[in-house]
């Protein structure tokens, strides 16, 4: 831990009480733990320090006794008394961390002890203090140019590029930019410390260093250049002020039902695996699995990663590709690279081909991914000389990741060549069980499943569709994709005012990428909604129809721009509440977005063409937190979103749920009231979540019978507290009644 320690005067009293209450656990039953059913056991007491009881502040219990380190956190009441619930029989650290004090010493208690005094103290230091800040706090002190400098004049003018027309654009690529792969503002990134030994004669030097270094160098160098020359002096004078002492605000401590959450972690995986996402249940069942292994995706090490949360052991399992010498899957990862990294030297740590990313639970408890079963190379069937309708319509511009899916029960893995590509996924929730995927570049992909389990036939079981829109208003779409189109332009990207055409037209791939989050209507059959990230940021609505891809049609819904800026920007996630209505986090602006369709009064026909026609169906809710430095936008960084349709975690139905990638958190909106709710995961500090999902294992037993979970998906586990050698972790947050629920 990055406080524990330093304050070495008040160590000798730390130690004292250390002693005392070790003593006291001691005099404990050994009984009373022979006696226990596994993780039923409980370790009770309050905290107090010099200033008296110490109300919402973390207690930390941590334990190597069994098959994997294994840790349960808390928060303590209005009167510093906190409990620790569903504990296993085992030795535990038990140590206390808040803002406002140095994290105590550690001490020895086994499972049963109670009304234990935990003493800690008040940080007398603020550097000292503020070193477990959320990182979201040490980001905000991030001085970006003023709204004056934009639209950026290039290297020989201001140094700013010249494609950068607005401060929200710029802020916006150093979120879903310099955050797509990982947390900014942790320990890690926010000094030159693992740098100092090379001796940069600047800052910037530096930073240039670090950004093209190590296995993912080549894709931060790309980012960084698209800011031009004050990209770099940004962010060297960021690291430099903190360096000289500048510190950022006092998080408050958690507050109200805050304090109800218990958060439970185990570690799985290895110092260099790479778990982009986790998997517990099926997302339209959320008692599928009740009880069960729950799993991750290992993208480094193309592999799934399998937990049995009641016996705490966990295990690899590599993931299969096709064996075809022709047509070879390889790694998409550097293998070699001109920077050496800091802490791996020139280590190709990822070699492994299947690339793993998103998993879903299907109805017959099949774990579901975008993996890469192939070569780059597209089957002749994917071809318009094959005879397949839906190259003819619109030939596929390629595949880099494909499907497949793992059969716990059998251990056998299901491989699915694609003719588009794949990103996330998302199950459908109708009789055709379709499958739904992003990452297609201008379509949308689709495996009915029901059909692959009748016939295990690849092409009879996929389609896709172009996302074009219809623009006359005729309810259809009525120019074919192989002639010239009109690109869908928003008013607000800088000079590119919107296509006055009264043609259906496909959208400008080069302008609008495509979807990258994915959901399915919860309403509707055959309808799929996807998230644009292009600035502002948009949503999409696909309906098939009855006879995809010709009776495809897609609506565009961009973020409100008022007066010529966006209300919110940087929408990723997405997801549905069963009422229809769209949840998405956005990453830029900080805010929970939600889109309401049955607002809109315009659905197609020309007043879609500048995709501003249902500011109306849009609702923002900032998320608190503080501000980046001379701006009135949020430092935090949200991956993605997801809504607690069945009271998974106990705030009730439908709760849209944010990850706070940024800020060490998972944040919830609770619709009745508009609470926003931060449930922070205060250690290992650099909890940076892309995904999450809840489970119900059993819905007779109150809040023990339920839980959302979400697991470390940084691309460097060695930016977490601990640095080199830590682990991912996996991480279940629990609601109870009261901060002493047992």
């Amino acid at each position: 831990m990055f406080s524990r320690g330093v304050a070495s005067c008040y160590l000798s009293i730390q130690n004292i009480f250390g002693v005392l209450i070790f003593s006291a656990a001691a005099l404990q039953s050994p009984q009373i733990f022979a006696q226990q059913s596994p993780n039923v056991g409980l370790i009770s007491g309050s905290v107090i320090s010099g200033d008296g009881e110490e109300a919402g502040v973390w207690v930390i219990a941590e334990t190597d006794d069994l098959a994997t380190h294994f840790t349960k956190i808390v928060v303590t009441d209005d009167q510093g008394r906190f409990v620790l619930p569903e504990l296993p029989d085992a030795l535990f650290k038990v140590w206390v961390r808040g803002y406002g004090l140095i994290d105590s010493d550690p001490v020895q208690l086994r499972t049963g002890a109670e009304d234990i005094k935990l003493r800690t103290f008040t940080a007398q230091d603020p550097l000292l203090a503020a070193e477990v800040y959320p990182a979201n706090y040490w980001y905000s002190l991030m001085q970006v140019p003023s709204e004056t400098e934009f639209p950026g004049t290039g290297r020989g003018g201001n140094g700013i590029n010249e494609a950068m027309y607005s401060q929200d654009q710029w802020l916006d690529l150093t979120k879903q930019g310099c955050q797509l792969c990982h947390q900014l503002g942790n320990k890690a990134t926010r000094t030159l410390d693992h740098l100092s030994h090379l001796d940069f004669p600047s800052s910037v030097q530096a930073w240039q260093y670090r950004t093209a270094m190590g296995i993912r160098g080549a894709f931060m160098t790309r980012y960084a250049l698209r800011f031009g020359p004050r990209g770099m002096e940004m962010y060297a004078d960021w690291t430099d002020r903190i360096a000289a002492g500048e510190l950022p605000p006092e998080p408050p401590r958690p507050k109200g039902v805050e304090r109800n959450v218990v958060i439970t972690q185990w570690d799985w995986g290895n110092e260099s695996s790479y778990i982009h996402d986790e998997i517990t249940t099926d997302k339209r069942n959320a008692n599928l699995n009740a009880g069960g292994k729950v799993y991750g995706v290992d993208g480094g090490h193309g592999a799934l990663l399998e937990l049995d949360p009641d016996t705490h052991e966990w295990r690899e399992i590599v993931i299969a590709v096709k064996d075809n010498p022709d047509n070879p899957a390889v790694t998409r990862f550097a293998q070699q690279f001109g920077v050496p990294s800091a802490y791996y030297g020139r280590e190709a740590l990822w070699q492994r081909p299947a690339d793993p990313h998103n998993p879903m639970f299907d109805e017959l408890g099949r774990v579901w991914m975008t993996t890469k079963v192939q070569g780059n190379n597209l089957p002749e069937w994917c071809e318009p000389e094959s005879g397949n309708k839906f190259a003819q319509y619109h030939p596929s511009r390629g595949s880099e990741r494909q499907a497949s899916h793992y059969d716990p029960a059998t251990g056998e893995f299901g491989l699915i060549s694609t003719c588009f590509g794949t990103h996330h996924l998302q199950f459908g929730w109708g009789k055709n069980r379709m499958l739904y995927f992003s990452g297609g570049g201008d379509v949308i992909g689709f495996i009915n499943t029901r059909v692959w389990d009748q016939t295990q036939d690849e092409q009879l079981s996929q389609g896709w569709c172009p996302m074009v829109v219809d623009t006359n208003g005729d309810g259809r779409i009525s120019k074919p994709w192989n002639q010239p189109v009109g690109p869908l332009r928003s008013q607000n990207e800088g000079g590119g005012g919107g296509v006055l055409t009264d043609v259906d037209f496909e959208l400008d791939t080069r302008m609008s990428p495509g979807s990258y989050g994915i959901i399915a209507d919860t309403r509707e059959e055959g309808v799929a909604w996807g998230v644009g990230t292009e600035f502002p940021g948009r949503i999409y609505r696909l309906d098939i129809g009855d006879n995809p891809p010709e009776t495809c049609i897609t609506e565009v819904y961009e973020l409100p721009v008022v007066e010529g800026k966006p209300m919110g920007f940087g929408p990723r996630g997405i997801d549905m509440d069963s009422n229809g209505v769209v949840w998405s986090a956005l990453s830029g602006s900080s805010h929970i977005a939600s889109f309401d369709r049955t607002k809109c009064d315009v659905l197609s026909g020309p007043a879609v063409i500048d995709s501003q026609h249902c500011q109306q169906g849009w609702t923002l809710h900032e998320i608190p937190g503080p501000n980046m430095k001379g701006t009135d936008r949020k430092a935090d960084f949200h991956y993605y979103n997801w809504v607690d349709t069945f009271n998974t975690l106990g705030l009730g139905e439908n709760v849209p749920i944010a990850n706070g990638s940024g800020s060490d958190s998972l944040i919830a909106l609770v619709p009745a009231t508009e609470e926003i709710v931060h449930m922070r995961v205060p250690y290992p500090l650099g909890f940076y979540s892309r995904g999450l999902d809840g489970r119900i294992d059993d819905p007779d037993a109150g809040w023990k019978g339920r839980g959302v979970w979400a697991n470390y998906g940084t691309n460097f586990n060695w930016h977490t507290e601990g640095g080199k050698g830590t682990t991912s972790k996996m991480v279940k947050f629990q609601m109870r009644p009261n901060p002493l629920a047992k």
